[in-house]
């Protein structure tokens, strides 16, 4: 079994962390298993930039007219980016029956058609907030 936990505060990282070592001991002696925990990978949480992820909102809502948002940190390259100090900011689009990353993983075309649109707003508002700033 594998377990996956997302926050993005450390600390509340750490406590769900500690929450499910309890109850994995807990079963095990309720049931009269071993059980055993293997760190296969970890990561500190890393926060987008606030004001990339507004100007993600704003190309979101004014491709498609409405921006749910995921409380999510960037992984792998994007963490690396953010932990070098470059502003980091992630679009997501919907995959089908809410399976990602897996081999079964896909998405409407119209969904991709309008990531794209979306990405492209992105790219120009964040063209324009970097020359203002310099």
């Amino acid at each position: 079994m594998t377990l996956d936990q997302r926050h993005l505060d450390a600390a509340v990282l750490a406590r769900m962390y500690a929450d499910a070592h309890d109850a994995g001991r807990r079963i095990a002696a309720e049931e009269k298993i071993d059980v055993a925990w293997n760190k296969i990978w970890r990561i500190q949480p890393f926060p987008f930039h606030p004001h990339l992820i507004d100007l993600g909102d704003e190309a979101v809502r004014e491709t498609c007219g409405d921006s749910p948002r995921l409380p999510s940190g960037p992984l792998h390259d994007a963490a690396e980016v953010c932990r070098a100090g470059v502003p980091t900011v992630m679009l997501f689009v919907q995959s089908l029956r809410g399976i990602s990353h897996n081999k079964i993983e896909d998405t409407k075309e119209e969904h991709i058609a309008l990531s794209v649109r979306a990405l492209d707003r992105l790219a120009s508002k964040t063209m324009a907030w970097i020359v203002e700033r310099a």
